[in-house]
């Protein structure tokens, strides 16, 4: 449930939040666009004005005409015309009602060094856009364009920020709705399962112990190892179960102690290696000395022991298991191979799932349910890690990582 929770809301979050960001993103381009059309369109007037100069009827008194182009004001741009003559600056016009410091005459001198043309550049950081010709240089200043498509940008971020925000709580309050029905059949679920597993024990008792009494007559043996060995396999079904449903119910972490994971893994390996040499499979252990974790000591022993058992189950013979425990920066990681039957593809998850079982053709033996992967994928959600399963090169690996 946790899983389908974290889900839901990844999911809400991540579609609200990408069209916010997409609505901001559009936003200031769009701004960012305008500005760059507007330089253009004035690094292009000023060069139609002249050009329609140079062609001029005689009639027209040309000191007028030139006149007018030096008191012709561009607004909201600080412009500038830089006319030359034989590639030296001759006089610098300014077509703004508002000039600032802008070293007009400086920026020229770089410019005539170098090749003819137009930049506009990076609005966000370039100081100045110019249009250079034989005869002139058209020079604007977009130091007051820099600030206000940053300011615009600064303050698109703040905005965004702040929606983030809302959208975080609106995403929780619509993940608890969402789920809040799954959550109740759930919930309902486990405690159904919980309490008819505690009902089925006092029968199982009754049954259990009743078969140890008609055992005494040989002739009823055949039929009472059946009820002996049926009734087993139900009470390791229900003692799973109960399990199960403890270990989703939560623990409370101030329960845990520190305890020295690594003496914990070497020891459950020693536990398996006679399992192991019975079915012709070596144990082999790579494990990091004195490693220390906050951590349920019987949790960790079943989750490994879970692995374990699960591995030797799908090993070949004269195969060997690997088992590495080893530190990395702030987590502990755990990883136990074995060369057997690879997991098929798209499994990966599923056999983490209660009762699943990859081969639907096989039986259910060995008083095996399909338990012991959802109860260990529990045992290390319950200690804020993660596991994974996966099959490579005929190789199977479990890896489960810790935060310590």
């Amino acid at each position: 449930m946790k899983e389908l929770n974290r889900k839901v809301f990844n999911t809400i979050f991540l579609i609200l939040s990408t069209f916010i960001f997409f609505i901001v993103f559009i936003y200031n381009v769009e701004v960012y666009r305008r500005e760059y059309r507007d330089i253009q369109r004035n690094l292009s007037f000023m060069e139609e004005r002249d050009n329609r100069s140079n062609y001029i009827i005689p009639s027209i008194d040309e000191e007028q005409d030139d006149r007018a182009f030096e008191n012709m004001m561009i607004m909201d741009y600080e412009v500038y015309t830089v006319k030359l003559s034989n590639g030296e600056i001759e006089r610098i016009v300014s077509h703004s009602s508002n000039t600032s410091n802008f070293d007009v005459q400086g920026i020229a001198e770089r410019i005539i060094t170098r090749k003819q043309g137009t930049k506009i550049g990076n609005l966000y950081n370039n100081k100045y856009s110019y249009n250079y010709t034989a005869d002139k240089i058209v020079i604007i200043n977009t130091k007051n364009i820099n600030d206000r498509l940053m300011f615009i940008l600064i303050k698109s971020l703040i905005i965004l920020l702040v929606i983030e925000i809302v959208i975080y709580y609106a995403s929780r309050i619509l993940t608890e709705r969402i789920i809040k029905p799954a959550e109740e059949s759930f919930a309902k679920q486990k405690e159904f399962i919980a309490d008819a597993s505690h009902e089925l024990k006092t029968p199982l008792a009754v049954i259990m112990a009743s078969s140890d009494e008609l055992k005494k007559d040989k002739k009823n043996t055949k039929y009472v190892d059946n009820i002996k060995y049926e009734s087993e396999r139900m009470n390791n079904l229900i003692k799973s179960l109960l399990d199960l449903s403890k270990l989703e119910n939560g623990v409370s972490i101030d329960n845990y102690k520190e305890e020295n994971i690594s003496k914990i893994v070497e020891r459950t390996c020693l536990t398996f290696e006679a399992i192991a040499f019975e079915n012709s499979i070596d144990i082999d252990t790579n494990i990091e000395k004195d490693i220390k974790l906050k951590c349920s000591k019987d949790e960790i022993e079943r989750l490994v022991s879970i692995i374990l058992d699960n591995a030797i189950k799908h090993s070949y013979k004269d195969s060997s298991i690997k088992v590495n425990l080893k530190k990395d920066k702030n987590s502990i990681i755990l990883e136990i191979t074995n060369s057997g039957d690879p997991i098929k593809s798209g499994d990966e998850e599923k056999i983490f799932e209660r009762f699943y079982r990859a081969d639907k053709s096989r039986k259910r033996d060995s008083n095996r349910y399909g338990l012991g992967l959802a109860i260990a994928k529990n045992i290390v959600i319950n200690h804020k890690g993660t596991i994974k399963a996966y099959s490579k090169e005929g190789l199977t690996t479990f890896k489960i990582n810790l935060k310590k």
